[in-house]
């Protein structure tokens, strides 16, 4: 395992605005910027590169506090973990835990239309059911444009579920700060690891538009995808125009699910997921690359799938969940007592192996990435502490890595792609992800 280092030698410098953050890279869309900018700060063109553009000149208050809330730049994740959790150490993956379950929902609708096991789908459902909460924040599909995701407030079971399912493209949550902070209730908030973490950020600021949130849950966090990945999808089908979509799903059907488009002229195109990942080193959003965070560890309850073949090979959706503080420990033990939810505890060394993909890529390959960018000149976020003690055979396979991305995110790489059929890009993407996970197995789990 890695070395812990409280000192993080990779940055060479910082960030110094946002501004900053936007131009090397950092911002993850998490929103607040726009939430908090009194309507100064708004996206710029959601279906291209979705970034905040600011108009005219902010408060001077409102500016300090959208800097301090901006997650972008960093997020200290020693300091956070104990002011949060009350603990100084933690697993380096991991992060601190009180236990780590494999489980799925009882509700059998609600698991064959979640991601995985439609866990933190029923955690929504349970604590309204038991008027825990007035309400939660979730993300769905938008009625009005189909084709992008909203952010919501959901106040009933149907609106909850119809938010169930990942969302592979941008979302930007905490742009609906000022509806969260107007809400005559109770809230729980649901979102990716930077969104969380800014809400972790406005709470040590006893801002008010988080004064409601009683719960914080997240599912586990690989990459995000611009819109771009969507628009090329139908491009690949020969389909032109993204408005005709009716619906857009990323995880349609029986687990592990099919990304989906329904356009309104009654045509369907579909590949299972896996071979839909293709669309990843064409799209990706560049600050998933930075994420150090797989397991949204700053949450109460956090979840992913559980990906090992004991549970790929039974179908139907199983989830790891990781309780975090001790409500959200008791929530799920409740859950599991009452027959909300059926839960199996495992181990630590369970839990890397199945996401040890992961853990590599967001534990050992982002801080390589930070330090070859610190090299560069370029600002990195500051995340309290440094991970080291990465073999040679690591940075030289992130530098093939980065490589490989640089080059597939070029116009001449997505259009020679979208000329080809989806599915056999789909079928030998698959098979070269498999290629490639099976020859770098031994790097990508030295020492880890």
């Amino acid at each position: 395992m890695q070395n812990w280092e409280s000192v993080n030698f990779i940055i060479v410098k910082k960030p110094e605005n946002l501004q900053d953050v936007i131009r090397h890279d950092l911002c993850n869309r998490c929103g607040s910027c726009v939430g908090l900018s009194d309507g100064k700060i708004s996206f710029h063109d959601r279906t291209g590169k979705y970034i905040p553009e600011i108009k005219g000149s902010l408060d001077p208050g409102i500016s300090s506090q959208i800097w301090e809330a901006c997650s972008g730049k960093g997020f200290d994740f020693p300091g956070q973990r104990k002011r949060i959790f009350g603990e100084e150490s933690a697993h380096p993956y991991l992060g601190h835990y009180r236990e780590i379950y494999i489980g799925y929902t009882a509700d059998n609708d609600i698991r064959l239309n979640s991601g995985s096991g439609g866990i933190l789908s029923s955690v929504l459902v349970w604590l309204l059911d038991k008027k825990m909460i007035d309400g939660a924040v979730v993300t769905g599909m938008s009625e009005a444009e189909p084709w992008l995701t909203k952010s919501y407030i959901a106040t009933t079971k149907e609106e909850i579920l119809q938010a169930a399912q990942s969302k592979y493209i941008i979302t930007s949550v905490n742009e609906i700060l000022p509806e969260m902070e107007l809400f005559p209730g109770t809230l729980a908030y649901v979102g990716l690891p930077g969104q969380v973490q800014s809400i972790r950020l406005l709470q040590q600021m006893q801002h008010p538009s988080v004064r409601n949130i009683k719960y914080i849950f997240g599912p586990f966090y690989g990459n995000t995808l611009h819109f771009s990945s969507v628009r090329s999808f139908l491009r690949s089908f020969g389909v032109k125009d993204h408005t005709v979509i009716k619906k857009l799903y990323f995880r349609y059907g029986e687990w592990p699910g099919n990304m989906r488009a329904e356009l309104r002229d009654g045509r369907n195109f579909e590949l299972p997921k896996f071979h839909a990942n293709y669309l990843i080193p064409f799209h990706i959003l560049k600050n998933s690359l930075l994420c150090t965070d797989l397991t949204n560890e700053y949450t109460d309850i956090s979840g992913g799938d559980a990906w090992a073949p004991v549970y790929e090979e039974r179908g139907k959706g199983f989830s790891m969940v990781i309780a975090r503080s001790p409500v959200g420990e008791s929530i799920l033990k409740q859950m599991s007592e009452e027959g909300w939810l059926q839960l199996n505890p495992i181990g630590e060394g369970e839990a890397i192996e199945m996401h040890s993909h992961g853990y590599d890529l967001k534990k050992r390959g982002a801080f390589i990435r930070m330090q070859y960018r610190g090299w560069l000149g370029k600002p990195n976020p500051d995340y309290g502490y440094n991970l080291r003690g990465f073999p040679l055979s690591r940075y030289l396979m992130e530098l093939l890595i980065d490589a490989l991305f640089l080059l597939l995110s070029t116009r001449l790489a997505r259009w020679t792609v979208e000329r080809i059929s989806p599915r056999v890009v789909g079928k030998v993407f698959e098979k070269a992800r498999k290629t490639w996970k099976k020859s770098t197995y031994r790097i990508k789990r030295e020492r880890l």
